[in-house]
């Protein structure tokens, strides 16, 4: 399992960052597409959409992001990262009031059309993130997906190894605070490699990173706690060793648009004020 996970791991890192650095924004933005599309096609299966609304669901997604994709080219990068800036605080609403809030209660929505809506809440600030970021510096994507590739490493070997004190047994079991704990000092060592190999001259940029580790948290208890409620392990199988998409991005959907507001609000009242 573990030698699987590894391979798969491999073979997604060489084909994600030759596109990273190779492709044009409007092509990145269409790749990237598709593969929130496949992340939606695991969340209408998880949320036990029937063919025809999944049908539904995925061609109403696909219009709207290939009616999006031109308006990076018409408006303009800025001007297209100013407008996704209003996605991202909403997002960042949702994942700092809403989610938290729904951990604690273990809400069950069975209102098909409200689920899916949150499926969508998901993957839209995501995709733009991904975008806007690539857009902005692919050292910078770069970065932020290492830091919860890191995280999510760090907390599974020490879990895996040291854990006993569990985090939410009642939405996943096998997630400990020693997990957690791993992950901060990782994510802490790598901040310490960007300060002193990369001369990013900020310490704020510690707290950064071990916010973007907590909304990671969040995000894939989130997940956890829908797939516990659809009574399944994984949100799909297309990955071996990970499950599907959604098991693979299930930290970067909030933290990566919450780390660019973090970002844009940083340089907006500290650097330039």
């Amino acid at each position: 399992m573990l030698k699987t996970r590894i391979i798969t791991a491999l073979i997604l890192v060489a084909g994600f960052i030759p596109a990273l650095f190779m492709l044009s924004n409007t092509y990145w933005a269409l790749g990237m597409l598709v593969i929130s599309l496949f992340a939606l096609y695991e969340w209408a299966s998880m949320i036990k959409l029937t063919q025809t609304q999944s049908n539904i669901y995925l061609v109403i997604a696909t219009i709207a992001g290939l009616f999006t994709l031109p308006l990076i080219e018409q408006h303009g990068f800025h001007l297209f990262f100013f407008k996704s800036l209003i996605v991202f605080f909403i997002a960042t609403l949702f994942w700092s009031l809403i989610v938290p809030f729904w951990l604690a209660k273990k809400w069950f929505i069975r209102n098909k059309f409200v689920i899916a809506m949150v499926g969508l809440m998901l993957m839209i600030p995501l995709w733009l993130a991904l975008i806007c970021t690539k857009g902005a510096d692919p050292w910078l994507l770069l970065a932020l997906l290492a830091t919860i590739w890191i995280a999510d490493s760090a907390a599974y070997f020490a879990g895996k190894n040291f854990g006993k004190h569990k985090l939410a047994p009642a939405i996943s079991p096998g997630k400990t605070w020693e997990g957690v704990l791993g992950a901060l000092v990782a994510v802490t060592l790598f901040g310490v490699m960007l300060y002193f190999g990369f001369y990013i001259k900020t310490f704020a940029i510690f707290p950064a990173l071990w916010i973007v580790t907590g909304f990671g948290v969040i995000g894939d208890l989130f997940e956890s706690m829908i797939k516990r409620q659809a009574n399944i392990k994984d949100s799909g199988d297309l990955l071996p060793g990970h499950g599907g998409i959604l098991d693979r991005i299930d930290g970067i959907i909030p933290s990566l648009p919450i780390a660019i507001m973090m970002i844009y609000a940083y340089n907006y009242f500290v650097v330039v004020n």
